[in-house]
């Protein structure tokens, strides 16, 4: 790292001595010839030539030929400007050149990880293929994804898979691409033509494009009861001034749904709102089922002090806490967690909105 510093530091200063030469150069030139008079008597040429093959009249060419006449003056008759070179005038800019490579050198040293080894990515990729998927962060596994499609071409599973990859990445572009990939190897899957209308939604910032009511279609068309495209299409209508119509449909759906389905409540609560009417309440929760979720998150919890190198695993115990209102152990995973990637910008903001989360009620 400090070899590269050093050769940093020698190409800026043969940069800048280069150009302090060249401008040194051009200083001990004379001053070129002032072209406004050039361009004023050029324009009376072109403003006769004009005239000539009539494409302005008599009076259009006094007129012009008066107004070019009278700049041509006035810059005949303007001082020359001149100009010259300090040479001292040089000397704070050849000054801040030399320091400030000097000064970035010595805060990256203050502030910087000088002995942090190199991590070039071919190597990073080879750890990532060797690890477990699960414990890889999204933009790890999407990386790992990538180069495995590269490899198989023709899978469109798993295309699919680096959709759902680089959907958990915050990247929808590169999901909306991977599955207009993947269902050009499969275009009679409904699956995938409703993942790539929900990934066109995301990327339009919720947003129900044209694009994303195409692939809604496509996709019942291959699977009348999609539940999200159903969905999706029903909220187009109601945002197109068909209220009753999207209402029906989204009624009929929930009576469709499972009575455990989550999906239920949420389509509910879509109901309520449209309506105008307070949403129902979501059912409390027995004593049984707290005691289920609290032994998952005690087991969550216990599997990161075994392996403790698990960002989302962390952010999903600091996050279960907060919904829990357990409060000291909310605070506790989370400063845990913070201290161990507190070089990690993107996990830090993840914990924070997850000790956000609002508890249950």
């Amino acid at each position: 790292m400090i070899l590269f510093w050093v050769a940093a530091g020698v190409l800026s200063a043969a940069a800048a001595f280069l150009i302090l030469g060249r401008a040194a150069k051009a200083a001990a030139y004379g001053e070129a010839a002032d072209p406004t008079p050039v361009l004023y008597r050029r324009q009376l040429a072109e403003i006769d030539e004009l005239a000539e093959r009539g494409l302005i009249g008599q009076a259009e060419r006094r007129t012009a030929h008066a107004e070019a006449a009278r700049r041509l003056l006035a810059a005949a008759e303007a001082p020359e400007a001149s100009w010259s070179a300090d040479p001292r005038a040089r000397r704070p800019v050849l000054g801040a050149v030399i320091l400030a490579p000097l000064l970035a050198l010595a805060v990256y040293l203050a502030l910087g990880s000088p002995g942090m080894p190199d991590q070039p990515f071919a190597e990073r990729m080879r750890s990532w293929l060797a690890a477990n998927p699960a414990s890889l962060d999204p933009p790890e596994l999407a990386a790992v994804l990538k180069k495995l499609t590269a490899e198989r071409p023709n899978d469109p599973e798993g295309f699919r898979y680096l959709a759902l990859a680089e959907g958990a990445s915050q990247n929808p572009a590169e999901a909306v691409r991977a599955l207009r990939h993947a269902i050009g190897l499969a275009p009679n899957r409904a699956d995938l033509w409703e993942m790539l209308g929900e990934a066109l939604v995301v990327e339009a910032g919720g947003q129900l494009t044209d694009e994303a009511r195409n692939a809604f279609q496509e996709t019942l068309k291959r699977d009348p009861h999609a539940i999200v495209a159903r969905f999706q299409l029903a909220r187009g209508r109601i945002e197109a001034g068909d209220k009753a119509g999207g209402l029906a449909e989204w009624r009929s759906l929930a009576g469709e749904l499972p009575a455990d389905d989550p999906r239920r409540q949420a389509l509910a609560q879509a109901i309520a709102e449209e309506e105008g009417k307070p949403a129902a309440a979501p059912p409390q929760l027995s004593a049984g089922q707290m005691g289920a979720i609290r032994g998952m998150v005690e087991g969550l919890a216990a599997r990161l002090k075994a392996s403790p190198d698990d960002p989302d695993g962390w952010v999903r115990l600091v996050r279960a806490y907060a919904v829990l209102g357990e409060t000291a152990q909310r605070d506790a995973a989370l400063k845990e967690a913070k201290s161990r990637y507190r070089t990690r910008p993107d996990i830090l903001d993840a914990l924070n909105a997850a000790a956000k989360a609002e508890p249950m009620k």
